[in-house]
This record gives C-alpha cells, structure tokens and sequence, in this order.
C-alpha cells in the first residue's frame, strides 16, 4: 500500500505505490535526466526480481495487516504505530548511509504538508474503513490512485496534456469502480462510509504527490532522507493528534501487536527501502509495476487468510481499473 513519496523527486506520471509511495531517487524519475557519466548501480546480493517480489507480497498483505491490528487498537493507534516503526527503520538507514537531513525551515514545512496528505491522513483513512468494510475493498480502493492522479494532473500540471488513450483509461478505470461497487444494483450492501474513506484515502497519494512534485522537486538533498523526515513529521502529527481522540489501550493483544509492527517495519520501512534499490537498478518504470500486483495479493489474501467473501463483480472490476490504471500511465511514443 502507498505510504510514502520520494520528496525531491517527480513521480513518474503521479503513479502511486501504496503503500508507502514510491521512492524514485534522484536523477531517476520521468522529468529529469541522469548524467552521462554517472556510474552504474552496483550488483546486489537478491535478484531484482526476488526484491520485486517480496515488495508485491509485502504491499499486498498490508490491507490483512491493517484489518488485524484495528482488532485490538484503535485506527489512530495503528497509525501511529506504523509510523513509528517504519520511522525507525529508515531512521537506521539514514544512520548507516550517514545521510544529511534536509535543512531550512521552509523545505521542513514542505515535508509537513507531504507527510499530513501522503502518510498521515491516507494511513488513518485506511485504518477507519477497515472498521467497515473488507481488506479486499480497500486493497481495490487503493488501486484508484493512478486515476485520481491523472485526473488532478491535467488540472493541476501544465505540462500533462491529455491523450485519448489516458482519457480512455481513466474513464475505463472508473467505470471497474462502479463494477466493484456494484452500481447497477443500486450499490446493495455496500457501506458508505468506510468506501468513501478508502477513496479519499487514494486520492490523498496524487494530491501529496503533485504538492511534492511543485515545491520539493531539486531540493538537493536525498531521497531517502527526505523521506525518512517525511515519515518523522508524519509520526509527530500522529503523536498529538491520537491522544485527543482515542484513550489508552488496556492492554497489548499479540496478534494485532505484531501485526501493526509488520505493517510499519515491513510495509512502511523496508518496503521503502526495497523500492529505493528497485528504481535506482532497474527504473521507476519497471519498479512502478508493483502497483499492479498488491489489489491481486491484497485481494487474495483477505479470501484466504480472513474469510472474506468475494462476489463476481468485485474481481472482474479490479481487472477493469488496473486496466485502466495502465491506460492513464502509458505514454506516445513521441514522448
């Protein structure tokens, strides 16, 4: 699932990675070039493919995750949580790598605003309609983001101009919506509210992306440490807010425990890092697929792990909008 976005940087064509988001480093992401000279990335120990993999899985099974830890927490508490581990596990890296952090007051509200609409917010989204509806509805929920992005890129970015085909994705794309949502029978046993947060949830990862894309682009500083910044002011936001509105747990379940640990230490810290190592060797182009792998995995795992039920239309429209999805993605040769 989305998370986090690579500040810095210019996703490529505001694609989201739910999860945490995608972290494209420097040089690599579509709008900008890398030097000739630069070196090639070094051979790393897993094959990408093994790495690309374990990132699907690990996405894919953060939707189950976030159904299990709301068992035995509050969504804020499993928000915060999941901050607070995936801070900690890029918080490390950046020790390891010895990473500068960002400096200046205005970049640091820059990462503010990236961390409130790309983590903070979408993270807690997740967490509330899980309360309501299956992990596999929002695994599929979270799969709308390319069209949300594309849909605000052509308001909001000059330098998008649309084409039938994207057009034609994105109409396609939301039409597999109103199919998983079961539209033609008046949208029967579908709850509201925990649909619409998770829809709100994915339009929250193209906003904070575009947001990004116009005020920390060329920042100077890495990717890993913007982010790891993002995530930290993502954690502090949670910090003040999850007292105001939820009381202390009366005690530690293990399993909702363990598994909102996994979430922030897995699919929020090391699945960033893995994406990191993926863009840098293979391209955000490739890595960027990994998207359309986690509605499958998520949806699966839901079926198989939680018991949940699964009418026709709910696959068959996922199909429709990562179709789509791919459409609104897809660029003319000319450019």
């Amino acid at each position: 699932m989305s998370a986090t976005a690579a500040p810095g940087t210019t996703p490529p064509e505001e694609s989201p990675v739910p999860a945490p988001a995608p972290v494209l480093p420097p040089n690599t992401a579509t709008g900008t070039s890398s030097p000739a000279a630069a070196p090639a990335p070094a051979r790393r120990a897993l094959d990408w493919r093994i790495r690309f993999g374990a990132l699907s899985l690990i996405w894919g099974f953060s939707f189950l995750l976030i159904k299990v830890g709301t068992e035995g927490y509050a969504p804020f508490q499993v928000t915060l949580g999941r901050l607070v581990a995936g801070t900690a596990v890029l918080v490390a890296a950046i020790a390891v790598r010895r990473e500068r952090l960002p400096r200046g007051a205005r970049t640091w509200g820059h990462l503010a605003v990236a961390a409130f609409f790309l983590n903070a917010l979408p993270f807690s989204l997740f967490a509330y309609a899980e309360l309501s509806i299956p992990s596999t509805l929002a695994g599929i929920c979270n799969a709308t983001s390319p069209l949300w992005g594309m849909a605000l890129s052509l308001v909001a970015l000059s330098e998008d101009r649309p084409t039938r085909r994207r057009v034609a994705g994105l109409g396609l794309g939301f039409l597999g919506v109103l199919t998983v949502l079961g539209a033609w029978q008046g949208f029967s046993g579908l709850d509201f509210g925990g649909t619409a947060m998770a829809l709100l949830a994915s339009l929250s990862y193209p906003i904070g992306w575009i947001y990004v894309r116009r005020t920390l682009a060329g920042s100077g500083s890495s990717t890993l440490a913007l982010t790891g910044s993002q995530l930290f002011l993502g954690t502090v936001q949670l910090a003040v807010v999850t007292p105001l509105f939820t009381s202390a747990p009366d005690g530690f379940p293990l399993l909702p425990t363990l598994a909102v640990f996994a979430l922030g230490a897995l699919g929020t810290g090391l699945a960033v890092l893995l994406q990191y190592g993926l863009v840098e060797e293979v391209g955000p182009t490739t890595a960027q697929m990994v998207t359309y792998f986690i509605p499958v995995i998520a949806t699966a795992a839901g079926v198989a792990l939680l018991g949940e039920r699964l009418s026709w239309n709910t696959p068959v429209g996922a199909l429709v909008v990562l179709a789509g999805a791919a459409l609104t993605q897809s660029r003319t040769r000319g450019r």
